[in-house]
C-alpha cells in the first residue's frame, strides 16, 4: 500500500455485538464500517487509525491491515517477508513481537512461519524481536494468503487509562459501552445503575454526556510506528472541548467497598461533578428526581455467586422496586441465566444471542418504558 491509498482498519467487539460496533463507527463518522464475525471492518488512513482508537467506545482493538502476499511454501514466505515494506511501517528501534496463525493453507506450522517472518524483520529491517514488544505484528495465513496486521492500540481498549480500581467480576469498558449503545443511550438522558460495583456503567454514560474520548488518559501501540505524528495526533486529541450537561448519573451498591472505588475512578475519570454514588441495599433505592432515564444494571449471576437459587428473591425484589418507582424509565439487565431476568417480572424484550463475558455467555435483557 502506499501512503495515499486507504487500507483495511478492522475494530475488534464481542461476538454478537459487531452490528453495534459498526453502528458507533458510523456514527463517528467512519465511511461504510462492515460488521463480521469478531469486528467490524473499516477503510481509512492512519489518521483513521488514531481517531478510532481514541474515540470508539466499544471498540477493544484496532488493527491496520498493511499489506498481503501469496505463499506456498516456507522458503516462499521467507522470500517475500524478506521483500515486504517493512520500514513503511516499522521503526528499527521499536522491538516487534510476531504472532502467527495458520489456516487452509500449505504453510500449516504457525511457529515455523513465525520465525521466517522475524528473521526477514530483524535482518531487512533491523527491528529486534522480543516475546513483551511494545508492537504486535498479527500474521495470518489462510487459503496461501499471508495478510500482516499490526495492533495498533497496544494495551486492550477497555483499559481507559483512568481506572485503577476494580471489584469482582468486572464489566469490560467497551462492553459496557456497547450495552449502553444497545439500550439507545446517547448522552441526552440520566443513567442508573443499583448495583454498580466500581462503577463502570455510570462512569462510561457520564463521560458520554460530557463528550470525554475514551482515549483521553492513555497511550497507543501506534506511537511508535514510522507513520506516526506526533503533532498531528495532539491536535486530534485536543480538538473536542468537554460539554457542560444538567444530567446526572447514579451508582448505589449495598458494598461500602464498592461505591469508595466508584467514587475514586469517577474522581480519576474527571466525572465526579455529575455523579452521585451511594452505600444502599435494593431495598432503599430511590428514584432521583428530574426526567425519567435508563437503569442499567449488571447483577450477580449464579456462576458468580455459586448458587442462583439464592438470587430469585434479589432479582424479584429488583423488578418490583423498579415497577413500583420508577414509571417512566427503561431499563436494561445484564445476567447469563434468562430465567433469573424473568424472575424480576419486569417486561424485557426477548433477548439476544450470548455474549462473551467473564468466561461466561450473558444476555442483554431490554424492557420497554415501564
Amino acid at each position: 500500500m502506499t501512503t495515499t491509498d486507504p487500507f483495511e482498519i478492522f475494530l475488534v467487539a464481542p461476538p454478537s455485538l459487531e452490528p453495534v460496533l459498526a453502528a458507533e463507527a458510523q456514527a463517528a463518522g467512519f465511511a461504510d464500517p462492515n460488521p463480521s464475525p469478531g469486528g467490524v471492518t473499516i477503510m481509512g488512513h492512519w489518521p483513521d487509525v488514531w481517531r478510532a482508537n481514541l474515540t470508539l467506545r466499544g471498540a477493544g482493538r484496532v488493527l491496520a491491515r498493511l499489506g498481503s502476499f501469496r505463499a506456498m511454501h516456507l522458503a516462499q514466505l521467507d522470500k517475500r517477508a524478506r521483500r515486504f515494506p517493512w520500514a513503511d511501517h516499522l521503526r528499527p528501534d521499536v522491538p516487534v513481537k510476531v504472532e502467527v496463525t495458520c489456516k487452509a493453507s500449505r504453510i500449516y506450522h504457525a511457529g515455523a512461519a513465525g520465525q521466517r517472518i522475524e528473521t526477514a524483520i530483524r535482518e531487512e529491517l533491523g527491528a529486534p524481536i522480543a516475546a513483551d514488544a511494545p508492537l504486535t505484528l498479527k500474521v495470518r495465513i489462510e487459503d496461501d494468503l499471508c495478510t500482516v496486521s499490526v495492533d495498533t492500540s497496544g494495551e486492550s481498549l477497555h483499559k481507559r487509562g483512568h481506572k485503577e480500581a476494580v471489584g469482582k467480576a468486572p464489566m469490560r469498558e467497551t462492553l459496557a459501552a456497547l450495552m449502553l449503545r444497545a439500550c439507545g443511550y446517547d448522552g441526552t438522558e440520566p443513567v442508573l445503575d443499583p448495583m454498580c460495583g466500581s462503577g463502570t456503567f455510570v462512569i462510561e454514560a457520564a463521560e458520554i454526556a460530557l463528550g470525554l474520548l475514551p482515549g483521553r488518559s492513555r497511550a497507543f501501540a501506534f506511537q511508535l510506528l514510522a507513520s506516526y505524528d506526533h503533532a498531528a495526533f495532539e491536535t486530534l486529541r485536543s480538538a473536542p472541548q468537554p460539554r457542560e450537561t444538567p444530567l446526572r448519573f447514579h451508582g448505589s451498591d449495598r458494598d461500602a467497598g464498592a461505591i469508595r472505588m466508584s467514587r475514586d475512578n469517577a474522581i480519576r475519570a474527571g466525572v465526579d461533578h455529575v455523579t452521585n454514588f451511594t452505600n444502599a441495599a435494593i431495598s432503599d433505592l430511590t428514584r432521583p428526581e428530574g426526567a425519567p432515564g435508563l437503569v442499567m444494571v449488571n447483577p450477580p449471576y449464579g456462576a458468580r455467586i455459586g448458587n442462583k437459587k439464592l438470587l430469585y428473591p434479589l432479582y424479584a425484589s429488583l423488578g418490583q422496586k423498579l415497577m413500583s418507582d420508577f414509571r417512566g424509565w427503561r431499563v436494561g439487565l445484564v445476567t447469563s441465566e434468562p430465567s433469573l431476568a424473568r424472575a424480576t417480572g419486569l417486561p424485557f424484550c426477548p433477548a439476544g444471542p450470548a455474549i462473551p463475558h467473564g468466561g461466561l455467555g450473558v444476555y442483554l435483557f431490554q424492557s420497554r418504558t415501564l
